[in-house]
């Protein structure tokens, strides 16, 4: 790990990185060891980090989720896969991915515990997905793909901590909290050259800053096709257990979340992006729109649609109200988002992280052990989920994303019933 911050990114950002696959051995062949630098004190520590902020860190998390689904390489692993295509099979693969991260988090990493077995769980897939993937000439799980994804899991609580009510109770939580996930994330197979959890966490800000400007933001400004479907049938499978994760508003906090331009929710966006548009435009009429592409930076990998720029006029941001793309959120959508800004306003005070910790817990409790809204819509025996079980695999194929871009608005019962 002793690659500066520049040579680390030329790295993780070349060829050789996705051309290099997760694991070089089958995975009856796959041994599980902690690295050498592992730091036993320090790994409890940023595992007892997260029990004090487990719901605002578990809200970063689905949020780094929906993100995700805009790498190009790793959503066509996950629609070919065909096992998280519908709000069934996304249930199904999506609690039990947060069921593999509780265990991480809340069980000792040694040999035969709960979480080791996880953790060889997770990379054996992610071995048999990628050569699945490579038989079907539908990409590959690659050291650049596990890292991505990575920095999916960690990057906007660690990028964004007041956003999520995150903060440093103890000297050396946020390097506790780094060297966890860079332990996890060797656990899961990735080389030191690509781990995107660094030395410490200055470093590892300083990358993900970097894989935020270069990647996830270009990504999501223009998304590769079935990202809407893939992610919104994530959202939606996760309604069963997680009621707050409405598709539309958690899209939009997501693109906010992630600084794709044009995606506001405070004054201070509105104000930095209407100082960026005066910038862009030198002068000229307001009613001149500005090329989005202006603003950010050109994607650093390969992969994304040819689609015409979005341009951005000076005019539309006078207020949240006047913004195109909170215009375009039903009353619904306006409500949960709202609600959700709420929630995390709530969870930075001392007693409401305590009540909505409680809160999370025992969501998990339930969604393990009693996921009773599941049974309503899977049935009983369908609704658990057992996290070591790969997920059942379904043939309906993913909706192109025109068809949720085109969709007309609902009618007005449909938007009342869904305020509830």
């Amino acid at each position: 790990m002793d690659l500066t911050v520049d040579q680390f990114m030329e790295g993780l950002l070349s060829k050789q990185s996705y051309d290099t696959p997760s694991d070089t051995v089958s995975h009856e062949q796959l041994e599980m060891k902690l690295p050498e630098w592992f730091d036993e004190k320090l790994f409890k520590k940023g595992q007892r980090f997260y029990c004090r902020f487990c719901f605002g860190i578990s809200y970063s998390m689905l949020t780094g989720l929906v993100a995700l689904f805009a790498i190009p390489t790793i959503l066509e692993v996950l629609a070919g896969s065909r096992r998280s295509s519908t709000k069934y099979t996304a249930y199904k693969r999506y609690v039990a991915t947060f069921l593999h991260i509780q265990s991480w988090y809340t069980c000792e990493l040694k040999p035969g515990s709960v979480s080791w077995k996880s953790l060889t769980a997770v990379r054996s897939a992610h071995i048999k997905n990628g050569r699945a993937a490579r038989l079907k000439k539908k990409g590959t799980v690659s050291q650049r793909d596990v890292a991505l994804t990575l920095f999916s899991l960690v990057g906007p609580g660690i990028l964004k901590p007041d956003r999520f009510g995150i903060r440093q109770l103890e000297a050396d939580d946020w390097e506790a909290y780094n060297h966890y996930w860079a332990v996890i994330g060797y656990m899961l197979g990735l080389e030191d050259r690509y781990n995107v959890c660094r030395r410490n966490i200055y470093e590892t800000r300083q990358v993900f800053q970097l894989l935020l400007d270069r990647v996830f933001v270009p990504c999501l400004e223009n998304v590769p096709e079935y990202f809407e479907h893939m992610a919104r049938v994530m959202m939606d499978g996760l309604w069963a257990v997680m009621g707050a994760t409405e598709s539309d508003s958690l899209m939009y906090i997501t693109k906010n979340l992630f600084d794709v331009p044009g995606f506001i929710i405070f004054e201070g966006e509105r104000i930095n992006l209407q100082r960026r548009l005066r910038e862009q435009l030198g002068g000229k009429h307001k009613d001149t729109g500005v090329d989005v592409s202006t603003i950010i930076e050109k994607s650093c990998i390969d992969g994304l649609p040819d689609t015409p720029p979005r341009l951005l006029y000076l005019k539309d941001y006078e207020s949240l109200e006047t913004s195109p793309e909170y215009k375009k959120l039903s009353y619904d959508s306006k409500f949960k988002l709202g609600t959700l800004c709420f929630i995390m306003s709530v969870y930075s005070t001392t007693i409401g992280r305590v009540l909505l910790n409680w809160y999370y817990r025992f969501s998990m409790f339930m969604t393990e052990y009693l996921p009773y809204v599941a049974f309503f819509l899977y049935g009983i025996k369908k609704s658990y989920v057992d996290m070591f079980k790969d997920p059942d695999m379904d043939s309906t194929p993913p909706k192109p994303n025109s068809w949720y871009n085109n969709r007309k608005p609902e009618p007005w019962y449909k938007t009342f019933i869904g305020f509830w």
